[in-house]
């Protein structure tokens, strides 16, 4: 590609998928190579994954790539270089940072969470642009955040600020991995609506069902389909009053493979915020489908580096 001794490797790892592209400084990016995050074996396994994504891109530049900057699924340790997704268990205190270093050296590495790296993205490039307060959710395998404030990147004393996922929605709610009852993640993201729905009755369509398959069945009328949309939807809706209430923000991105899903996850939201956002400031925020898609995590995660 042109000027690739000025692009960077940015990669996005989450529970299901792990992408990687060279993107140049002003936001194109190439091809994009997608690896299958690996659900069997332990963390270097993931790695390796994740590294294959890498090698893929770095192909584009002829290696000349100046940095690598990886959004990570979390809680993340930055200090200590470390990650601990919720939503791939192989990865207990990993260390990622140490592992990328030692697989490119001479390159500069940087990484973040992936929600952090979504609301960058969306904030640079996509649906945040124009914005001076954004909330950026990812909703797919878990459900993720970030928070860019006065256009810059908050990421709170240990790094790991924007967990919208593991903010509570049903304060007697289902068990979540993390170790918390309720929480939004266990509500509204795909995996969650599924299993959900199968427990009310849902007749799924084969042995291995999806979110596309609930939101195949919700738009042909389906009742249970329709209840799990309505359900994540609140939650999610209810988690964003609540962040807008106390960071003042005037912009919410959605995105992540549950968003696509469209109006059947997006009216419940916006019927929740509506519903809740009494105060005049709350009623100024805007809730937009992602623009980038799933090159969001990807192209925020370029701009650390």
């Amino acid at each position: 590609m042109n000027a690739a001794d000025q692009a960077v490797i940015g990669v996005d790892i989450g529970g299901t998928t792990i992408l990687a592209a060279a993107v140049l400084p002003d936001g194109t990016a190439s091809r994009h190579h997608t690896v299958p995050t690996p659900r069997t074996g332990g963390g270097d396994e993931v790695w390796e994954g994740v590294a294959s994504a890498i090698d893929a891109a770095l192909e584009d530049t002829s290696g000349a790539a100046r940095g690598i900057g990886i959004a990570s699924a979390g809680p993340l340790d930055r200090d200590q270089g470390t990650v601990s997704p919720v939503n791939i268990p192989a990865w207990r205190d990993y260390p990622l940072l140490k592992r990328a270093r030692e697989r490119y050296p001479g390159v500069a590495v940087a990484f973040d969470g992936d929600g952090l790296c979504m609301a960058l993205g969306e904030h640079r490039y996509g649906a945040g642009r124009g914005s001076s307060a954004t909330l950026g959710i990812v909703v797919s395998t878990g459900v993720g955040g970030g928070v860019v404030l006065d256009g810059r990147l908050y990421r709170g004393p240990s790094g790991n600020a924007g967990h919208i996922g593991h903010a509570i929605a049903e304060p007697d709610g289902e068990q979540c991995p993390c170790g918390s009852r309720g929480c939004v993640e266990v509500v509204a993201s795909g995996p969650s609506m599924v299993r959900w729905a199968l427990e009310h009755g849902w007749s799924a369509p084969g042995p291995n069902p999806d979110a596309r398959a609930l939101a195949e069945s919700a738009r042909a009328g389906g009742t249970v389909a329709l209840r799990a949309f309505e359900r994540s939807g609140r939650a999610l809706g209810i988690a964003i009053v609540n962040a807008a209430a106390l960071t003042d923000l005037d912009r919410v991105v959605v995105g992540g493979g549950v968003a696509q899903s469209g109006r059947l996850i997006f009216d419940p939201i916006r019927s929740t915020v509506a519903e809740y956002a009494s105060m005049d400031f709350l009623r100024r925020l805007e809730v937009r489908a992602s623009t980038l898609g799933q090159l969001a995590g990807l192209l925020g995660a370029s701009e650390l580096v």
